[in-house]
């Protein structure tokens, strides 16, 4: 028998926000010291996603990471607007971040690089990445 539909059933449960406390990363010492929390959680999280290939770690579900690796090589034509998809495809799979807007791109010689606003539930900053091309 298959149950049925019930709202009042539905209502009981409440979703619970999860803490974004996480372990701070000193990317310049590469230490790993104290703890952050908030928009500086968020930050990090960017961080490691845009720093992560989707698809070559298996530590990681098929979620995570961007897909960059595929676009060296290729005309700038057909990469900017990839790079801008696969950024915001990439930063809103984390369910603090909104939206993903205001991308700038400057080429350099052998690089691209990225600029962009991220919009999550601890706030607003910018972000941004070099790949390259």
């Amino acid at each position: 028998m298959i149950p049925k539909y019930n709202e009042d059933f539905i209502s009981v449960f409440k979703k619970h926000k999860e803490p974004s406390r996480t372990y701070e990363m000193d990317t310049d010492r590469k230490l790993i010291r104290g703890f952050c929390d908030g928009v500086d959680s968020v930050k990090q999280a960017v961080y490691k996603i845009l720093k992560t290939e989707r698809y070559d770690w298996l530590i990681y579900s098929f979620n995570y990471g961007v897909e960059l690796k595929e676009l060296f090589g290729k005309q700038m034509t057909y990469v900017t607007p990839k790079i801008k998809s696969r950024i915001s495809e990439a930063l809103v799979q984390d369910d603090r971040i909104k939206e993903v807007k205001d991308f700038s791109f400057e080429k350099k010689k052998n690089t691209l690089s990225v600029e962009f606003t991220v919009v999550s539930t601890e706030g607003s900053f910018e972000s941004g990445v070099e790949i390259n091309v």
